[in-house]
C-alpha cells in the first residue's frame, strides 16, 4: 500500500488533471450542505457586514427603507404567525402592504427593478411579501373548512419538503461527487454528465437509502462518546462504497466499510490531519482557498486512499470485497473488450473520411461562417448523414480511444438515451428555402404566442404586431440569426444560450427604437415594469424566454423542419416558400403606408401601468 505523500502526489495530479470540474462538484457539494461545511463563510460574512452598513443607514435616517429578511427567514414566519392569531385576512393585509413598500422603494430606486408588470415580478412579489403563503392557506382553508389546520399543514407540508430535498439531494450529492473523482483517477475526460450516473442507472434512490441508514446509523452511534469518533471512521467509506456499486443494499455497504476500515481508522485519523496547515489558510481566507484547492485537493486524495484500500481488500478476500465489481474505474479496457461493446462506434469512427466538397467564394464563405447552402445536393444529403452519426457517437468515441469511463462495461447497465437531439444532427446547413420555411413558421408561432397571452390576459382576440398577417417578423429574423450568425456555437449549448439571449436583446432593443422613430414615436411594446427592464424595451423575462425558446429552435424546431423539407420535392418546396413570401413582402409594403394599430397593439396607458401596475387599452 502506498504511503501517504504517495497517495498526495497522486491525488493533486488528479486535480491539476480536472481542477475545473472537481472545484465545481465539492463547490456544489458545499452550497446545498452536503459536505465542506463552512467553505462558503466568505459570502456570509460579506452579507453580514452589508446588514450592518443598512442598520447603520436605517438608525441615521439614510436608508431608503427598512431593512427586510430574506426569503423563507422572519418574514415568512410573521405572515404564519399573524394568520395564526388573527387569521387569513389579517396576513393578506400584512403582506399586501409590504409589496406594496417593495414596489414603491423599487420605483423611486432604480427603474431595471421593475416590480410592477410580468410574470418573474409576480413571482418575486410572492415570494419576497410572503403572500405566497396567504394563498396557500387559503386554498387548503377552503377545502378543510379551518384556517389553523391549513397552517399546520403548510408547516407539515414545508418539513416534508426539505426532508425530501435532503433525503433525495443533500444525503446523496457525496456520492455523486464521488464517482465523479473516481473516475477521474486514470481517465481524461470526465463531464458533467457524470453526476446524474446514479439516475442513469435507475440507482437513486437506492443510494439515498443507503446514506440515510448509514446517517441513522452513525447519529444513534453519537449517543456513546466512543461512537462519535470510531464510527466516524467505520463508515468513512460508505460514498466510495455506493459509488462504486449502489446495487448493494444499505447494510452490505456499512459492514464492508467497516471491514476495509478495520485496522485503518488511526490511519486515516492522521491522513485527515495532515491537511489541517490547508485548513487553517482556509480559515484565514475566509473559505475562499478552500472552495479553490483544499476541499478537491483533500476528496481527490482520498479517493487515492480507497482505491488503495480496495485493492487491498480484494487481495486478502476480504468477506463482500467481491461487490466492489467496477473494474474500469481502476484500469482501462482492452482492445478486445470495448471492441466487443463498441462496435456500431468503431464501425462509424473506421468509416473513410471524406470531406465535404469545399465550396469557393462567397459561397464557401457562407457555408463556413453563416451554415448557409444555397441548394442541397446528392452528396451534401450523405454528408450530413454521416454528419449525424457522428453527432450521434461524439459522446462515446472517448470511451473507445480511453480517454473517459466507459459506460457501455458498467456492471449495470446505463439507460441507452438515443435523444431526438443527437438524431436530427443540429450541425446541419440550412439551403436557403429551409431558411424561409423556418423564418415564416416562427414569425406565425411568433404571432400565435402574442395572441394567445393577449387572449389569456385581456379576455380579448387582438392581431398583434404592425403588419396585417398572421406573422410578427421580429420572431423570424431572431431564429434565422440564431441559425446563422450564431452558426459557430452550436456545439457548446450553453455559449449558444448566452449568445442567443445577447443577440435576441440586441434585435428586440433595435427593433423598438427603429419602429419609434419611424412611427413618429409610436410605441409598440413596454417593458417598463418589469423586473430587470432596460428603458421599457427589452426585460429579463423576456430575454430568459428567447434565450430557451431558441435552443429548442437551434436544436430541435429547425432540425425538423428542415428534415422533413429535405424528404418533399425541391422545386414544390421552392414555389410554396416563393408565394408565401411574395404575400409577406407585399403585406409588409402595405403596412407601411397604413400600419396596423389601435387597441391592444399601440394603444396602452403606461402612466397607469407605473400607478397600478395593470395595463389598460385606451382608444
Amino acid at each position: 500500500m502506498k504511503n501517504r505523500k504517495e497517495i498526495k502526489k497522486l491525488g493533486r495530479a488528479s486535480l491539476k488533471k480536472h481542477y475545473a470540474i472537481f472545484v465545481a462538484a465539492c463547490l456544489i457539494a458545499s452550497f446545498i450542505g452536503a459536505e465542506f461545511a463552512g467553505s462558503l463563510s466568505f459570502s456570509k460574512a460579506q452579507t453580514e457586514e452589508q446588514a450592518v452598513q443598512q442598520i447603520e443607514s436605517d438608525l441615521k435616517g439614510e436608508g431608503d427603507y427598512q431593512i427586510k429578511t430574506d426569503i423563507g427567514g422572519a418574514t415568512w414566519t410573521d405572515v404564519l404567525i399573524t394568520m395564526a392569531e388573527d387569521g387569513t385576512e389579517a396576513g393578506r393585509e400584512m403582506t399586501e402592504q409590504t409589496e406594496k413598500e417593495e414596489i414603491e422603494a423599487a420605483k423611486t430606486g432604480n427603474p431595471i427593478f421593475g416590480r410592477t408588470r410580468g410574470v418573474l415580478s409576480g413571482v418575486v412579489n410572492q415570494f419576497t411579501s410572503g403572500s405566497i403563503l396567504v394563498t396557500l392557506v387559503s386554498s387548503v382553508a377552503q377545502i378543510t373548512g379551518s384556517e389553523n389546520l391549513g397552517i399546520l399543514l403548510l408547516i407539515t407540508a414545508g418539513a416534508l419538503l426539505a426532508f425530501a430535498f435532503w433525503f433525495l439531494v443533500t444525503n446523496v450529492f457525496r456520492v455523486a461527487v464521488r464517482r465523479v473523482f473516481l473516475e477521474g483517477m486514470i481517465y481524461d475526460n470526465v463531464t458533467s454528465q457524470r453526476f446524474t450516473f446514479l439516475l442513469r442507472i435507475k440507482k437513486w434512490l437506492r443510494a439515498s437509502w443507503i446514506m440515510f441508514v448509514k446517517y441513522i446509523f452513525y447519529t444513534l452511534w453519537c449517543l456513546t462518546i466512543a461512537g462519535i469518533a470510531i464510527k466516524r471512521y467505520s463508515y468513512y467509506l460508505v460514498p466510495y462504497i455506493v459509488a462504486e456499486n449502489p446495487s448493494m443494499t444499505a447494510r452490505q455497504a456499512i459492514t464492508l466499510s467497516r471491514r476495509m476500515m478495520d485496522g485503518h481508522k488511526w490511519e486515516c485519523f492522521k491522513f485527515e490531519l495532515s491537511f489541517l496547515g490547508w485548513l487553517l489558510l482556509g480559515f484565514v481566507t475566509l473559505g475562499l482557498f478552500n472552495v479553490f484547492y483544499t476541499n478537491p485537493y483533500k476528496t481527490a486524495s482520498f479517493t487515492r486512499y480507497y482505491a488503495e484500500l480496495r485493492a487491498q481488500a480484494i487481495a486478502k478476500e476480504i468477506e463482500g470485497a467481491e461487490l466492489l465489481n467496477d473494474r474500469y474505474l481502476y484500469e482501462k479496457a482492452a482492445e478486445a473488450v470495448i471492441a466487443e461493446k463498441y462496435q456500431d462506434v468503431i464501425d462509424v469512427m473506421q468509416e473513410p473520411k471524406q470531406e465535404k466538397e469545399k465550396l469557393g467564394g462567397w459561397r464557401g464563405f457562407l457555408a463556413d461562417n453563416f451554415g448557409i447552402i444555397i441548394l442541397r445536393r446528392q452528396q451534401d444529403r450523405e454528408f450530413e448523414r454521416r454528419q449525424a452519426e457522428h453527432v450521434r457517437i461524439r459522446d462515446l468515441v472517448d470511451d473507445v480511444e480511453g480517454r473517459a469511463y466507459p459506460v457501455r462495461l458498467y456492471p449495470i447497465a446505463e439507460e441507452n438515451r438515443r435523444m431526438l437531439v443527437q438524431s436530427l444532427n443540429y450541425m446541419r446547413h440550412y439551403t436557403v428555402w429551409s431558411l424561409i420555411a423556418v423564418f415564416l413558421t416562427m414569425s406565425f408561432v411568433g404571432w400565435m404566442w402574442e395572441v394567445s397571452l393577449h387572449l389569456i390576459t385581456q379576455g380579448e382576440f387582438v392581431n398583434r404586431g404592425a403588419l396585417h398577417g398572421p406573422w410578427l417578423p421580429i420572431y423570424g429574423t431572431g431564429s434565422v440569426l440564431m441559425l446563422t450568425v450564431l452558426y459557430r456555437f452550436r456545439r457548446k449549448p450553453v455559449l449558444e444560450f448566452i449568445s442567443t439571449v445577447v443577440l435576441c436583446g440586441f434585435l428586440e432593443y433595435m427593433t423598438s427604437w427603429v419602429m419609434e422613430i419611424v412611427t413618429g414615436g409610436t410605441k409598440w411594446w413596454d417593458y417598463s415594469g418589469y423586473f430587470l427592464s432596460l428603458n421599457g424595451r427589452i426585460c429579463a423575462e423576456g430575454l430568459l424566454v428567447f434565450g430557451v425558446g431558441g435552443l429548442a429552435i437551434v436544436y430541435l424546431i429547425a432540425p425538423i423542419i428542415d428534415e422533413i423539407l429535405s424528404r418533399l420535392n425541391e422545386k414544390k418546396v421552392a414555389a410554396t416558400c416563393a408565394v408565401l413570401m411574395i404575400a409577406f413582402a407585399g403585406d409588409a409594403v402595405y403596412s407601411q403606408f397604413y400600419p396596423n394599430m389601435g387597441d391592444g397593439i399601440t394603444n396602452y396607458d403606461y402612466e397607469n401601468v407605473q400607478e397600478t401596475g395593470q395595463t389598460r387599452q385606451t382608444t
